[in-house]
């Protein structure tokens, strides 16, 4: 397979994550005969410091014709508060998701073994946690008309919602139940919001369609507890886009490190892939951001475009380095591996998958890596 990929790296740590999962894409195309043409482009303060955008017309045209786009983070204290939409880099970001259709994001929320202790929760509620999140992306309170008063008193941001663009999502989170353990738990507050009752009508109308799978409610405020009390009730989780920031960010944290989990957001012809975690600037230029989250994501790429088997050697690839300690300092303070170790030991071992002679182990465990 020949894929076209539009990378976005960014501001931060953005470059230096996304060239690992550069890496493990490039060893899947050596071991299985596919090839992935990257293009580089600007977004975010990146964009901004060179063409005065957050997200200039030549990487959305780029974006629009190529198969899938590869992006790292946004994000640097010198725009962030920005007022003006084109010198805000997150901006720049919401312009994209719009102009690229982008109405699905996708977080799946899984644990690994040996990082229970990582969890700030006991192990016995984390363990064997796998679920995910489908947020609706291009609707809502972050896109829906926003004033202010001239005296800059009094603010509002109207928060709306068509049929159409809730049962776009729904359908895409029951087809993903189907496949996984046939439940889906609706979030919102029906109790208080109207755009919430349409969306219990729209959602309950389309479970018809999908007899295999139980539908429940949780208002948002119940999800949010119970994300925390009993995570492994959990299968596909659909709500709208301000609850469902909230609440993948919030899912995110009991796995131990936002480093660590990955995104996919769809539209009907594109699809974009990205770590849920920031710029994080102060880690700028130091090895030390975790690039799990960002490989991760590219296998994603690769189970979009149904290169399942590929996939699964990433993930496999990954879990090896959890499980010999190569990872960096947010999952061990005392590593001696950093972003870049990382990166090696995960594409070296999709290079080397039957030769287990390109690592020492007991070297590994202590930290010396001996990966060539």
């Amino acid at each position: 397979m020949n894929l076209k990929i539009a990378v976005l790296a960014g501001d931060g740590i953005g470059p230096e994550v996304i060239l690992q999962a550069k890496k493990a894409l490039y060893a899947i195309g050596v071991v299985y005969h596919h090839e992935f043409i990257f293009e580089d482009a600007l977004v975010g303060a990146t964009a901004i410091d060179k063409t005065g955008t957050s997200l200039p017309q030549q990487t959305l045209n780029l974006c629009l014709n190529t198969d899938a786009v590869l992006f790292g983070a946004v994000g640097d204290p010198a725009y962030d508060n920005n007022s003006d939409t084109a010198l805000n880099p997150a901006q720049g970001v919401l312009k994209l998701r719009k102009e690229l259709g982008l109405f699905t994001n996708v977080r799946p929320i899984k644990t690994y073994p040996t990082l229970l202790n990582s969890s700030p929760l006991k192990q016995e509620i984390i363990d064997g946690i796998d679920f995910v999140v489908f947020r609706e992306l291009t609707g809502g309170a972050y896109y829906s008309e926003k004033k202010i008063n001239q005296e800059g008193t009094i603010a509002s941001d109207l928060l709306e919602y068509s049929e159409e663009e809730i049962a776009r999502i729904a359908h895409l989170a029951f087809k993903s139940a189907e496949k996984r353990k046939n439940k889906v738990t609706m979030v919102d507050k029906a109790n208080v919001l109207e755009t919430s009752r349409l969306w219990r009508k729209v959602v309950q109308n389309i479970a018809l369609d999908y007899p295999d799978v139980a539908l429940n409610f949780l208002y948002a405020d119940t999800a949010a507890m119970q994300i925390i009390l009993n995570p492994k009730q959990f299968d596909v989780i659909l709500t709208e886009n301000l609850f469902g920031d909230i609440l993948s960010d919030e899912a995110s944290a009991i796995t131990g490190s936002i480093g660590l989990l990955a995104s996919a957001s769809f539209g009907t012809s594109n699809a974009l892939f990205e770590p849920i975690h920031g710029s994080h600037p102060l880690a700028k230029g130091k090895n030390i951001a975790n690039p799990i989250a960002s490989i991760v994501s590219a296998a994603m790429l690769l189970e979009h475009f149904g290169l399942h088997e590929e996939a699964q050697k990433v993930h496999e690839a990954v879990l090896k380095s959890i499980e010999y300690n190569v990872v960096t300092i947010d999952l061990n303070p005392g590593t001696s591996f950093g972003t870049n170790e990382v990166g090696e030991f995960v594409s070296n071992y999709i290079l080397n998958k039957d030769d287990l002679l390109y690592f020492n182990n007991d070297n590994v465990h202590i930290g010396q890596s001996t990966i060539v």
